[in-house]
């Protein structure tokens, strides 16, 4: 399956393109076209909250490794990503920088 995917860049306003291909092993019958839009559309929302992790809270940076600490810290900045949503921030970043600034 190949995918096309257009974002614009907010700051500067540029298109960029995208191509991806996708292989699956489901039969046929279960993977028309709509079937296939939503399992790609599911696999990006999880990945946006990965996302969302590794830049505004560079968890990729942390130096937190042992124990269970790294997985009660993706507990704690889900929840604070959660709180954040049902609060009505559509900008995680932007919340969490005031939120930073401004207890």
């Amino acid at each position: 399956m190949e995918t096309k995917r257009r974002r614009i860049h907010r700051k500067t306003g540029k298109v960029e393109t995208k191509t991806f291909h996708a292989v699956t092993s489901l039969p046929p019958e279960q993977a028309g076209p709509a079937q296939l839009a939503e399992l790609v559309q599911d696999h990006w929302s999880v990945e946006a909250l990965h996302d969302i992790r590794d830049v505004t809270y560079t968890k990729d940076a942390s130096r937190i490794r042992t124990g269970t600490a790294p997985r009660a810290m993706a507990t704690l900045r889900n929840l604070a990503i959660g709180l954040m949503r049902q609060a009505g921030r559509t900008s995680i970043a932007a919340a969490a920088d005031h939120y930073q600034s401004s207890p």
